[in-house]
Formats: structure tokens, sequence, C-alpha cells
């Protein structure tokens, strides 16, 4: 634990052993280890009795397979000596009389496979079972079939194989010509070595071919000498049964023989190996089993089994001899798992521990209960002073008890604790509290409450007025609302304020300043009386004094804000009314359409039921939502003024219908001279009277056709494009240079056009080169392929940035505003976009560029700059697009339409709802509502508002699912 120089502890305390659990512990430590010594003990002696039970089990189990072996032999030992004292049948039909013999002899032991006869003269006779359906069906033996007889006869040396298949009763169902049997006896081991002895003759174990089993041959020649008889004994069973002699149930036992071939495993697919054709037994390595492959490669024998280990798990492991099986050295690997094994003992420990863990259990409680009681008085108040070293100040600290010290001890904790939580309730005020005269309240509440003293006032400085305002005020009498300050009361200016508020001595009076040290305001806190003037001391001045620095700073940081927010909403206002200002035809705009997005929101905001009913916005996202519909067309400050202002087609920076007229006025002077020319010459006046009045008709004509098509009020159909093409086809004549006195972007235009020699006859209108503007550096990034594009516009980008054609913008067939100009007028959102994402909005504002501009974007993403659809489109965004169109369409100043009624424009915006381009949804709300009302009411001319007939375009309205 570490100290700083005021003797306040740094760190965390270390915890000591509680007085109620001191004996208790002493006693229960005690006991476990006494319970965990009888435990051990108790394990270790069960342990060994399980050991020694395991190895007498293992000696009985190899008596046991030993004996069963014999059982398996003797029989058949008897059954073949019973066969060789029967006379030898010369021919086969003899051999088959003798037929039910060998079956007699094969029933009377069921694990006999096969019984057969050899002779010297290399003739053959076996008889076997057929049990197995594999058996069957690979000998292909026809129904019913229990006995196969397979026979080898020779005949003046003709070698002659045949199958013979008998029924239960060796009734005779199939006889086959087996030409390819030619098996030979005498080829054999067992013939060779029964031929040569009178006793019996035993084979080691091997896998019989035909079956598969594992099994001996047991053969013995006849007493006459005249043939040898053989036997094949299956032991499969003896491998069946060591299943069932298993201790445990993953004991593994295998009977091998001295050369390590496994004669006896309980899975018989893995005690033989296959080998192409051929089939042997497994060894020990090739069984797979790490435990009996362990036992065998270990030498050490003993009567009792051996601990040893494998993978990390103990096993116990025991080898004993047989004398079975004629002799042969076979041994039995008995391996059992070490946790089977001592289950038992392991459960035995688990039942002590538990016993001796309830006993601690019984201990623990009462030794508990008699400590609780002891020392509940101070375990509480630890527990509660734990409380506040773990920063919680929500409940009050302090006990009862008979002891002085502890209460003394817990009242000083408990006015501590009161005072921290106040303290802390005014350091949340200061951070949380936005609004600085709630902040203001909070943090006088509190630091009268902290400080036990009677009221509290805060004044704040108003510099423009020389006064001191009332700001906040907590309990106490009424105070004045205004303090007139001048410059000798500034120096002394909190004997001042107490003495204006007859306070005088009954009272603590600090001055509020900001950072650079101006004044900002005065905190007065009203004292109670004698005894509560004794208590204040200079530590509770310096706190208050302190407290007060924190307070001015927080002031400081609200007013600097507010300043600052009413300076940007100032700024963006400006903004605003610039560009409304900006052209005269589109004045009021920026200043309608926030008012009317607003109170569609509001009404959104405020749906109970309905699909807005779960939609609300924080005072944040309002404020939010205001700035982007203020500056949803700030972007109008780059677009041109001759485009947004242009009432007449052939309007750039003035109305070139002007310059055409001209041209009619040179061809109407060329049709007088022509007329005075023709008099002059003698022509007939009366006939040139008439062509004159026809030529100056006719132009008369042309030009009210060319200035009414100027004017854009009237579709223009085909018939009407192809006359100002005739129009355009008349000639005049030019005498003077067009390229005198231009800009240099526009003789720039006139590069690589030829100049004609003058006087030239020109088209009365034309589309030339020179009046088509290349975009050049000016390119606007919209192309959704522009790597400039880091926005995501995808908008159609014009092939120029102008085209000043006269018959290009006469044949324009609605309005007045030509492709590139239509760009222009719509690159306004994409230039309000670039600007607004430039903008190092707050946290706060973020969403303000994409609310501002999304309004032009389309609910089925036909719309532009970059053809967002519902998905993208929040709801704030989608009200801004239906305020947009709602007041162009009711807009009185637009120099290219006359205003349309309300109902006119209630019609247009459900049929925009109905193609997908605005929300249906709010659309409803838009009407039902009556917002489309009220706006009407504050802006509409009084001949623009008609009767709508709300229910029928409600209904009008399809919203999607």
């Amino acid at each position: 634990m570490g100290y700083v120089p005021n003797g306040r502890a740094v760190g965390n305390t270390r915890r000591g052993i509680s007085l109620q659990w001191l004996v208790a512990l002493a006693i229960v430590l005690g006991m476990l280890l006494l319970g965990a010594a009888l435990a051990w003990q108790g394990y270790r002696g069960i342990r060994q009795t399980l050991v020694a039970a395991a190895g007498d089990s293992a000696q009985q189990i190899g008596k046991t397979i030993d004996e069963r072996a014999r059982r398996l032999l003797d029989p058949a030992h008897s059954s073949i000596r019973l066969l060789a004292f029967n006379p030898t049948a010369q021919s086969l039909a003899q051999r088959l009389e003798r037929l039910p013999q060998l079956v007699e002899a094969m029933d009377a032991n069921r694990m006999l496979s096969a019984a057969y006869m050899g002779y010297p003269n290399g003739e053959f006779l076996l008889v076997r079972r057929l049990r197995d359906p594999q058996l069957l069906q690979r000998f292909a033996a026809p129904p019913g079939t229990a006995f196969l007889v397979q026979s080898v006869s020779r005949d003046g040396g003709t070698v002659q194989g045949e199958w013979r298949f008998y029924d239960p009763a060796l009734n005779l169902l199939q006889t086959q010509a087996k030409p390819e049997y030619r098996y030979d006896p005498r080829m054999r081991p067992w013939f060779a070595e029964a031929s040569a002895q009178a006793t019996t003759v035993l084979t080691r174990p091997y896998v019989f071919f035909t079956t598969r089993e594992i099994g001996v041959t047991m053969a013995q020649r006849s007493v006459d000498g005249g043939a040898v008889i053989g036997i094949d004994v299956s032991v499969n069973d003896l491998a069946s049964e060591t299943q069932d002699l298993r201790m445990t149930p993953g004991t593994e036992i295998a009977v091998v023989d001295d050369q390590g071939v496994v004669v006896a495993y309980p899975d018989l697919q893995r005690a033989i190996v296959h080998e192409g054709q051929a089939v042997r037994l497994s060894r020990v390595a090739e069984l797979g089993i790490p435990s009996l492959e362990h036992l065998y490669a270990d030498p050490s024998q003993g009567t009792q089994p051996q601990p040893y280990q494998v993978d990390g798990q103990t096993w116990y492991g025991i080898r004993l001899q047989l004398t079975s099986l004629a002799g042969r050295d076979l041994q039995v690997l008995i391996a059992v798992p070490g946790d089977e094994l001592l289950a038992g003992a392991r459960n035995v420990l688990f039942e002590q521990l538990l016993w001796t863990i309830a006993l601690i259990a019984v201990l623990v409680v009462l030794g508990g209960l008699l400590g609780r009681r002891i020392g509940r008085p101070l375990r509480l108040l630890a527990e509660q002073v734990q409380g506040l070293a773990g920063f919680d100040f929500s409940h009050e600290v302090g006990v009862h008890s008979r002891v002085s010290e502890v209460r003394e001890l817990s009242r000083v904790l408990s006015r501590m604790s009161g005072t921290i939580r106040s303290f802390q309730a005014i350091t949340l005020t200061l951070s949380r509290e936005r609004n600085l005269e709630r902040m203001l309240d909070g943090v006088l509440t509190h630091l009268v409450e902290a400080a036990g003293v009677n009221a509290g006032v805060v004044y704040l400085f108003d510099a423009e007025h020389a006064l001191l305002r009332l700001a906040a005020a907590c309990r106490g009498e009424q105070y004045l609302g205004e303090l007139a300050v001048d410059e000798d009361a500034q120096h002394n200016l909190a004997a001042a304020v107490t003495q204006a508020l007859g306070l005088h001595e009954r009272s603590l009076a600090v001055v509020l300043n900001d950072r650079s040290q101006a004044l900002l305001g005065i905190l007065v806190l009203q004292l109670d009386d004698e005894y509560v003037r004794e208590q204040v001391g200079q530590p509770f001045r310096r706190f208050v004094e302190e407290l007060s620095g924190v307070a001015a700073v927080a002031i400081e940081t609200r007013q600097l804000a507010e300043a600052q927010q009413r300076l940007l909403d100032a700024m963006i206002k400006l903004l605003a009314d610039a560009i409304d200002a900006k052209s005269p035809y589109t004045g009021g705009h920026c200043e309608r359409v926030p008012q009317l997005a607003q109170m569609l929101l509001d009404q959104a905001v405020a749906a109970d039921s309905g699909p807005y009913a779960s939609f609300s916005m924080t005072e944040g996202e309002r404020y939010e939502f205001r700035v982007a519909a203020w500056l949803h067309d700030c972007g109008k400050v780059t677009s041109p003024e001759y485009v947004v202002d242009k009432a007449t087609k052939l309007e750039t920076l003035y109305n070139r219908i002007h310059e055409v007229r001209m041209r009619f006025e040179v061809l109407w002077r060329d049709a007088e001279l022509a007329y005075w020319q023709g008099l002059a010459s003698g022509g007939d006046q009366q006939v040139l009277q008439a062509s004159l009045a026809r030529s100056q008709a006719q132009l008369q004509d042309d030009f009210a056709f060319v200035a009414q098509a100027n004017i854009g009020g009237e579709f223009m159909q085909d018939a009407d494009i192809e006359r100002l093409q005739q129009i355009g086809q008349h000639r005049w004549q030019r005498h003077f240079d067009n390229r005198q006195g231009i800009s240099r972007d526009e003789a720039e235009r006139f590069a690589g056009v030829a100049q004609p020699a003058l006087p030239v006859d020109e088209p009365l209108l034309a589309d030339r080169p020179e009046h088509r503007v290349p975009w050049g550096a000016r390119k606007p990034p919209v192309a959704k392929d522009d790597p400039r594009n880091t926005w995501g516009f995808d908008m159609r980008l014009p092939a120029h940035a102008s085209n000043f054609g006269e018959l290009y913008n006469l044949a324009i067939r609605r309005g007045t505003l030509n492709d590139e100009e239509r760009f222009k007028i719509n690159e306004h959102i994409v230039q309000t976009i670039i600007m607004l994402s430039s903008l190092p909005f707050p946290r706060q504002l973020k969403r303000v560029p994409d609310i501002a501009g999304n309004h032009h974007e389309k609910m089925d993403g036909s719309g532009y700059p970059r053809r967002l659809g519902q998905r993208d489109l929040s709801i704030a965004e989608r009200v801004m697009a239906i305020a947009d169109i709602f007041e162009a369409l009711t807009a009185a100043d637009r120099p290219y339409k006359a205003p349309k009624t309300l109902s006119e424009s209630v019609k247009i915006l459900v049929f925009m709802a109905r193609d997908g381009h605005i929300d249906g949804q709010l659309l409803q709300l838009f009407l039902s509502s009556g917002v489309y009302l009220q706006y009407a009411e504050r802006f509409l001319l009084p001949e623009q508002i008609d009767e709508v007939d709300v229910a029928y375009w409600l209904g009008q309205v399809h919203c999607p699912a």
C-alpha cells in the first residue's frame, strides 16, 4: 500500500480474515486433513485387494480357456479314432455308403468343420456341412442343401472330380462333375505326417481356406493302413468365449502361440490377415491393440497383474501358459484398463470424500452462525464502506452498535458518503446537462445540500448591459432579478452583491471567471445561523471555490457552444437567403421548403398509430434535419443565373429573339429594296407592290411563329419543328466580321471553323459550331465510371457544357430548357452533396449531406444524382422530397410556368406516388393531417387555394404492403 503526503492511502487495502470464520477455519482444516488421510489409506487398501482379485480371476480365466480348448479337441479325437477302425473302402460307391458315419461324427461335435479321407492312390472324399448362406451361394448349392460331398476318383489314370449335394436326411439333391477339382491329399502335410505314424497328428492353428474359420486339422492313419482320416476342428467358439470371460468391458484377451500368432481373439476381422487370395492368422502387433502388443513384448511374468502405461493410460496385464491343443505352447494375454479395474476403489474414495465434505459443511455453517452473531455490526459497516471503495455511492452508510467507537465511525462515514453523493451529482450535472439554466439549477441544488447551507443563488453577467441577471436560485427568499454592476463594483463584486442582497456576513460569495479571467457571474450561498458559520471553515471555502471554477468552465463552454450554434444557424440562413436573393424567380424557395418539411416531419413524429407509430427523433436529430432542410439547395450558388432565370428558349444572358428579329428586319428592308429596284428597272408597279406585300406578310407571320415558339408555353409538335426548319432555311446577307469584338472563350470556339468571304449569305436560323460549348476542364464527376466520382453519382452527362444553337433551342418540345441547361439545373444537387461532404460536420450532423442531397431521388430508384431506391432513403429524406416537389408546384414566382392550384398540386403528388416516385404512406399523412392546407394558408395566393377531396385522393394512393 502506498501513501501520498496528505496521508490518504493509495491502492487497494488487503482483506484480512473475518473474525466470524477464524475459529471455524481451524476446525475445518483439521477435519479436512484427517478425512483426506483416511480416504487415501482406504483407497490404497481397496486397490491392492482389487489387483489381487484380478490376478485370481486371470488364473481362473486361463484354466477356463484351457478346459474349453480340451473340450473342443477331445470329442474330435475320439471320433477320428473310431473312424480309423473301419475297413478301407476301395471304390467311390463303398465310400458313399459310409457317408452316414462321417455325418454322425460331425453331428456329434458341432465344432467339426469337415471330415474327409485320403487314399494312397490319390483319391479323396470330403463331407462339409453347409450352414453359412455365403457358403451355399459360393458353391451354388440347390435349395435345401445341408451337406456337400467333394470326391476325387482315379480310374485308369483319369482324374474325376465330383460334387454331391445332400439334404439333412442325406437325400441326394444334385451331382455336379468338376473336372477342375483335382485335389491330391498325398501332397498335404496332414496326410504325410499321419501316414508316417500310428498316433493322431494335430496341425498348428490356421485359417481354413474355404470357410475362413480359425481351427486345427486332426489326422490319423486307419488301422489297416489303407486310408488317412482327417477332421477340421474350428476354434472360433473359443475366440467368442473369451469375450464372455472379460473382467471389465474394456478388458482385452487374446490367445497366442510361441511365435506370436493370434489363435483366438473376439474380433475375427482383426485376427485374420488377407494377402491377395490367401489368408493367414494375425500376429499380436497386427491386431492394432497397443495394450496387448505392449504386454506381449514384455517378457516378465508373474501371478499378479503388473501395471504399465500405454498412450498415457494405465493398464494391468498378465500372461498365462496353456497346455491344451495337443501340447502346443500357447499363452493367454489379459490386459485390463486401470480406470475400470479400480473404479470400485475410486467410488469408495469419492463416498468418503463426500462424507468428509458434508461434515465440513456442517462445521462451516455452525462456525459461521456463531461468528456472524459476534461480528455482524463490523461486517455490515465494512460492506457499506466497501461499496464506497467500489465507487457505489447510492446507498446510505451507517450501523447501530452499542460500541461507541463503532457508532462514531458510522456517523463520520455517513456524512462522508452524503458529501460524495452530492459531489458526484454535481459532476454528472456539469457533464451531461446541455441547457445552461437547467445545469445551473442542478449544480446549485446539490451544492446547497452538500454544504448544509440555507439557500443559494447564481447570477450571470450580461456584458452588453452591465447587469447581473438571475440565472438559478435554490430555496431562500425572493432574489432580485437584476443587479447593476459598474466598473468600481467589479473590483469588489462579492461584497457588493451580498450587500445588495442584504445578506452581509450570513453568506459566502464566490466570483465566477472564465479561463481568461473575464467575469461570468457570481455564486452566493446563504448561511443558516451562527453554528453553521462556525462549521464553514477554510476547507469548505476552498472546496466551494474549486467547485465554482469547474462550474465557470462549464458555463463558459455552454455559452460558447450556444454562441457557435447561433452563428452556424445564422450563416445557414444567410446562405439560403443569398440563394433565394440570387434569382427573383426562385426567391423564397430555400425558406419555404424547410418550413413545409418541418411541418410534415412533426406529424410523422407525433403519429400514435399507423406506419409511423414507432417513429421518433431526438432533439439532436431534429436539429440535424433543420440544418439539412435549410441547406438542401446550397449547390444553387453554382448554377448560372441565365439558366435558373431562363424565361424563353433563346435566352442566355439576354433574350436572343431580338437578334433574330433584327434579321427579319433586314429581310424586310431587302424586300423593300427589291421593290424599288424593280420600279427603277421599269417593272410593273402593281405586280411589284403585290410581291412586296406578300413577302412582308410572310415575314410577319414567320417571325410571329418563331417568337411564339420562343416562349415555350405549348408543347412543340413535329409539324412545328418542321416549320422552324423551313423558316431557318431563308437566307440573309452578312457584311460584317462575326469574329470581331468577342471574348477569348468565344474566339476559341471559332477555332477550326473556316472564315467565309464577306459578304456571305447565312440561314435565318442556324445551329453553328461555335454555338456548342465543350466541357473542357469543367466536366463534373457525375458519370458512374468516373474515377473522380467518390460520392456514388449516377447521372447521364450531356455531350456539351452548353448549346446555344437557335434551331436546337427553339425546337425544345416543353418548357424553355434544353438538355444541357436541364443538367445545369439538376447539377445543383451534385454541388450540394460535394459542398456539404467537404464540410467537417460534427458527429451529430453527419447525415446532413444525405438528407439535403437526396431530395431528388425517387422510391423506384429512377431519381438523381445517385439513383437511390426505397431501401436507401430514410423517412427524413422522403419528407424532403415531398416538401421540395409541393413547394415547386405551388410556387407563384417561377418565370416558366403559372402557379398551380392546391387541387392540381395534390393530384400530381398522388400520380407521382402511384408511379413510385415519392412515398405513398408519407403522402397519405401529408393529406390526412392537413399539412397541405396549413402550408397553403400561409404561403399560397388566395386564388390558388381551392377545394381538395382528401378522402378521394387518399383512396387513390397505393402503398406497398
